[in-house]
């Protein structure tokens, strides 16, 4: 183990000097600094510095692991990831050297996506050059140390049968979703945080049509289906000064003048509700995208609410959603991500909407039938 005085004197000695991190640099750093110069010291040094400067440094290995869906960085030593399965804790010999190496991290990764991340600016989110989302809250904003939330996308992409295969679904409900396609109705991918809800969205938008064009819009790029005819669009925050934000919304109605054959707005979570439910009422079939929600019957509730802080009236919004949505795919992860349930919109003589359940499916994998599995039949028809 490198001392950490060590490798710090190093490191500003090569910052001053403006030099890049090689082991002869380094060499030279610590003949400068009157410090021992062995070959395993420098090489120690030296690795500690590239492991700083290059990819996640020391959560390389952990990226590199199989399945890993979840890297959670809580400051320097306490680690996690999640494969899957749940939270697992990492190796106790994966971490950082102190809470000062835990924050030059996190900035090094929001300074690769083009973003600041100090004092004056403790938060960022950020999508980085090899698709991994980083969400990063620096100390004493947050606790016990500098955050760090790593999101890592599957390096080959999942199709529905991968999904099968790992029990996300059901034989029953690979058919189902398929039927959803074909059909081209519009659907929502709803679910908890980490339940898979863009991993299943994505693995559909690969089953549609090759001839079909699908516009993306996303709030921080996730979804990169395997289709041949896919364009996307990214919203960006404003800068320091308050200048330069796309939002979502903005990006929304740009998509519908792009000629979409599916518009897909990878998470809906705010105003952008309005513009999706007007283009899936303007003949727009078969777009889809994925909303924060506790099950099914709350979707209606959840839309209204979102609806409302844009300004689109309750009624409205009922009208809206009970024509726009045809069907509803709700995720879980308990005991591990899978899709429990499809529900349907129908519309009270009160003219609001509520969801009723089509088709629930059992730990076991039985698909039940719902008091909507006729309704939901006669439009993948």
């Amino acid at each position: 183990m490198v001392a950490v005085e060590l490798v710090d004197e190093v490191r500003s000695r090569l910052a001053r000097a403006g030099l890049a991190v090689t082991p002869h640099a380094v060499a030279e750093a610590l003949r400068a600094a009157g410090r021992p110069v062995g070959d395993a010291t420098v090489l120690a040094v030296h690795g500690v510095l590239r492991a700083e400067s290059v990819g996640l440094g020391p959560l390389e290995p952990l990226l590199a692991s199989s399945g890993v869906t979840d890297i959670l960085v809580n400051g320097p030593r306490e680690i996690w990831l999640d494969r899957g399965g749940g939270l697992e804790r990492a190796d106790p010999s994966v971490g950082f050297a102190d809470e000062s190496a835990v924050r030059r991290f996190a900035q090094r990764l929001a300074a690769a996506g083009g973003r600041r991340l100090d004092d004056a600016s403790p938060t960022v989110d950020v999508r980085l050059p090899d698709g991994v989302r980083c969400h990063a809250v620096l100390a004493p904003v947050s606790r016990p140390g500098t955050l760090v939330s790593l999101r890592v996308p599957h390096r080959m992409g999942l199709g529905l049968e991968d999904l099968v295969d790992r029990e996300a679904l059901t034989a029953a409900g690979l058919a189902l979703v398929r039927r959803l396609l074909a059909a081209r109705v519009a659907f929502l991918i709803t679910g908890g945080t980490g339940t898979g809800k863009t991993t299943l969205l994505g693995a559909m938008l690969a089953d549609v049509d090759p001839a079909e064009r699908l516009v993306v819009v996303e709030d921080s790029a996730e979804l990169q289906p395997s289709h041949p005819h896919v364009v996307a669009l990214e919203a960006r925050p404003a800068n320091l000064e308050g200048a330069g934000e796309v939002p979502l919304r903005a990006l929304v109605r740009q998509a519908l003048r792009m000629r979409p054959d599916r518009l897909v707005v990878g998470e809906v979570r705010g105003g952008e509700v309005v513009d999706l439910l007007a283009a899936l009422n303007t003949g727009h079939d078969g777009g889809c995208g994925t909303l924060h929600a506790n099950s099914v019957a709350d979707v209606p509730s959840r839309i209204e609410a979102l609806a409302l802080a844009a300004g689109l009236g309750r009624e409205a919004t009922h009208s809206q959603l009970a024509s726009a949505v045809g069907a509803v795919l709700h995720l879980t992860r308990t005991p591990h991500r899978r899709l429990v349930e499809v529900g349907v919109p129908v519309r009270d003589p009160s003219g609001l909407v509520r969801m009723e359940a089509a088709i629930r499916f059992d730990e076991d994998g039985v698909a039940r039938e719902g008091p909507a599995a006729d309704l939901l039949a006669a439009r993948v028809r």
